[in-house]
């Protein structure tokens, strides 16, 4: 027989209401968490542009003193392994960072303005060429050829006549480029400390990852500013050497530009090849500029087909559309400053987002082999 209380029970069960099924499926659901995820991300990358934009008399300095320590860090490790002193191998990086850049920057202060005037009037002689041809793609090529000296003349007037601005500006340029060799040589010698500190602050047991992730975003800015120098001086000593066998004017000042626009990748080497191209079209007729032409594309190909892998197969590798998106970026927020800046940080970005991919694939794996390979082990 059966008990009444079983009935009972049975029946409260079956009477039991069922839960409202969701109004979403769980495709839209996932989908707004995605959504949701981006946008705080995207809220977070935000507040940090607009920090760095505000504080960037202190962000600047702290950026190109990274750029400093990537470029010349193999240095000091070389000096540190021949058992000199800590601080005495940065002071000595220091004054080379010192000599180094000063002098490229002289170098190329002094070769645009000895041949500034020269290559700014083959540039019209150009222009007014080109607009014989092709009506108004040359007129505005030659007005912006003397909108550019004009500014640069109108730039030295005021700055003449108002001795104030002058001596504020280069007094903000002489600070942060005080605070940047600083900053530098504290990089260089307390990098120890600082991955010891980030050992010790890291929350649980996220430290050796942390460290992971840092040292591959250094590495990356290492990478860049060492292969990209080196790049950008070949670059500029095979076609100052072809200019000069092909007699262009201002073959040096236009070498210089060259040096100057790898910093900035593709758009940089495509102005300043442009410029000399243009530049021995006026001055030397068309088959010169043809052979100026050829000279340029041969040093392009020279670099993307064998420099870059050679020299940067080890860092950072970019798709060229990231690289563009990057500049455009930084130049919408620090203008010039921010198209040199914008690329060896984003390379430091990537190195730490493939540093991250890694870790999270290294850790699926060991999930999926986990339960299988614990039979053959036992």
């Amino acid at each position: 027989m059966r008990n009444d209380s079983e009935e009972n029970g049975r029946g409260a069960e079956g009477e039991r209401p069922q839960p409202p099924s969701p109004l979403l499926p769980v495709q839209a659901r996932r989908a707004a968490a995605w959504c949701l995820v981006v946008l705080l991300i995207a809220a977070v990358v935000a507040l940090g542009v607009w920090l760095c934009v505000e504080l960037s008399a202190a962000v600047t300095p702290v950026l190109l003193a990274l750029l400093g320590s990537g470029l010349l860090g193999p240095l000091y490790r070389r000096l540190v392994a021949m058992k000199l002193n800590r601080s005495l191998a940065a002071g000595l990086t220091c004054a080379v960072l010192v000599v180094v850049v000063g002098g490229a920057g002289y170098i190329v202060v002094n070769a645009l303005i000895d041949t500034g005037d020269q290559i700014i009037t083959s540039l019209r002689e150009a222009a007014k060429d080109l607009s014989r041809h092709f009506g108004a793609a040359g007129t505005s090529l030659d007005d912006l050829a003397a909108r550019s000296k004009e500014l640069v003349t109108k730039f030295g007037g005021t700055a003449a006549s108002g001795l104030l601005a002058g001596v504020s500006v280069v007094g903000q340029f002489l600070a942060a480029s005080i605070l940047a060799l600083l900053l530098t040589f504290f990089f260089l010698r307390d990098s120890d400390k600082v991955v010891r500190a980030l050992r010790d602050w890291a929350p649980g047991s996220s430290a050796p990852q942390l460290e992971r992730m840092a040292r591959r975003g250094f590495h990356s800015i290492e990478g860049f500013m060492r292969g990209t120098t080196f790049i950008a001086l070949i670059d500029a000593i095979c076609i100052t050497v072809g200019l000069l066998i092909l007699q262009v004017p201002g073959a040096i000042g236009l070498g210089a530009l060259v040096f100057v626009g790898a910093y900035i990748p593709y758009l940089g080497a495509f102005i300043s090849g442009a410029v000399a191209i243009l530049v021995a079209l006026a001055d030397r007729g068309l088959v010169i500029a043809l052979w100026a032409l050829g000279v340029v594309l041969a040093v392009q190909v020279l670099e993307g087909h064998v420099l870059q892998p050679m020299i940067q197969s080890r860092t950072v590798q970019m798709h060229p559309a990231t690289v563009l998106l990057a500049i455009t970026a930084g130049a919408s927020l620090a203008g010039i400053l921010g198209m040199l800046l914008s690329v060896p940080l984003t390379a430091a970005v990537t190195g730490v987002l493939q540093e991250l991919r890694l870790h999270y694939a290294a850790g699926s794996d060991s999930d999926d082999s986990g339960p299988a390979a614990s039979p053959a082990s036992s």
